[in-house]
């Protein structure tokens, strides 16, 4: 089959080889684009394996499935590609599947002969998460191809591919400039952001990080711990007990904060762990590997609710022998503004701690859709998790300070 496709300038390095490919920049520069047709033809000249991710994947919908196939039709390659509902097969055995890391990362370790993975808006993939697939892409000569709009240079991603890259990294910015094919109502939208927000129309459309963003909830108190170099690897004291702090879901994030008080009124923030879809049990194994001496585990008060069988959150972690409190009910607004006072004293463990700073960092207020102007509640979304496990061991931390270090342990429960 002969084929003519063609490709900005910038992206002609997808073609050879290398471990990393890296892309990324502003909106309208064809990056997904270009990386779909460039995968295509990949894929048609060589049966190849190609897995399609991203962070957060809740359906197919979320995917890049639907750019693939109106690619597919572009390029007039239907007799090669047959389009199913969650996958795509080339006639030569080439083979597009589709995941979410964070929800299906176990699912991700099974995953044997990938030749190329494609993890597309690369911006909130998280640390456990590259830690876990690049090793997972192991197959001789495979290859990892990353598209993103970058927000915060903090962000793990931009991090890893663009301040400090892999020595087997190609990383090309690519912005709407590149573009031979920027369409006219992009330009107009482009131009008016310019006159009307500078630094948005950076951020937005010439993929310059920013410092913090609009409506951040923490973004004073964070860029004050990272100045004052709070933000760290820490050395943890073995002999102080460790406190968790959780916020619970199911189909959303069960977040929890590990947490280290020292006489004096220093907060030592050493380690955090998320998850979804998992029983209370993996994340009490996840507790017990973690080798910390605990003190208690702070749970939100839904911990309470009783399930089908008739038992809470609460009741199945006490039954397991494990000291459990109820995190004391606050209002939001209440509670951030504890959240606020607790970072001006806490240190941070960079490490182990980055995916909770990352979603820090990135949870801000929602915007009201009638004035347009951001509300006094925060946005519920995939960093809403961990910032509300955060918000809950502000609360917990403030509730009995002069009696903090006063708990002791009789018959398996905890009392003050």
């Amino acid at each position: 089959m002969e084929l003519n496709v063609e490709f900005p300038e910038k992206l002609e390095f997808l073609f050879e080889p290398s471990r990393y490919k890296v892309l990324y920049g502003g909106r309208g520069s064809g990056k997904s684009w270009g990386v779909a047709r460039a995968l295509l033809v990949v894929g048609l000249q060589k049966s190849i394996r190609v897995l399609c991710a991203r962070e957060f994947q809740n359906s197919i919908s979320d995917s890049v499935h639907a750019l693939l196939a109106d690619q597919i039709k572009s390029m007039g390659l239907e007799d090669f590609y047959t389009v199913q509902n969650t996958s795509i097969f080339g006639a030569n055995g080439t083979e597009f599947l589709f995941a979410g890391l964070k929800h299906n990362i176990t699912k991700i370790k099974s995953f044997e002969g990938v030749d190329i993975a494609w993890i597309e808006e690369a911006q909130t993939t998280s640390k456990s998460s590259w830690d876990t697939l690049i090793p997972t892409i192991r197959k001789e000569g495979s290859e990892i191809w990353i598209t993103f709009n970058p927000e915060l240079d903090t962000d793990e991603t931009y991090k890893r591919f663009v301040v400090s890259p892999p020595s087997q990294a190609v990383t090309q910015k690519v912005n709407w400039s590149d573009n031979h094919w920027f369409p006219k109502v992009l330009q107009e939208e482009k131009d008016d952001l310019k006159l009307r927000d500078m630094d948005a129309y950076l951020n937005v459309w010439e993929g310059n990080t920013r410092q913090v963003l609009d409506g951040a909830v923490y973004a004073k108190e964070l860029r004050k711990a990272q100045e004052d170099g709070r933000i760290k690897d820490i050395n943890q004291d073995k002999a102080i007990e460790v406190s968790t702090f959780w916020d619970i879901g199911w189909a959303d994030m069960t977040s929890i904060w590990f947490v280290q008080t020292i006489p004096g009124g220093e907060v030592r923030v050493i380690d955090f762990y998320q998850d979804c879809q998992k029983p209370i049990d993996h994340y009490v194994e996840v507790l017990q590997n973690r080798g910390y001496v605990y003190r208690d585990h702070w749970l939100p008060h839904d911990a309470e609710n009783k399930n089908m069988t008739g038992k809470s959150v609460k009741d199945i972690m006490q039954n397991m022998n494990l000291p459990v409190r109820i995190t004391p009910r606050l209002s939001i607004s209440e509670g951030i503004n504890a959240a606020r006072m607790l970072m001006n004293r806490c240190y941070f463990d960079q490490n182990k701690c980055a995916e909770g700073l990352q979603a820090l960092r990135h949870y801000r207020y929602d915007v009201n859709p009638d004035t347009k102007m951001f509300s006094d509640k925060p946005l519920h979304d995939q960093h809403s998790h961990a910032a509300d496990a955060w918000r809950y061991a502000s609360v917990a931390l403030d509730e009995q300070p002069n009696n903090w270090n006063k708990a002791i342990k009789i018959n398996t429960k905890w009392i003050v």
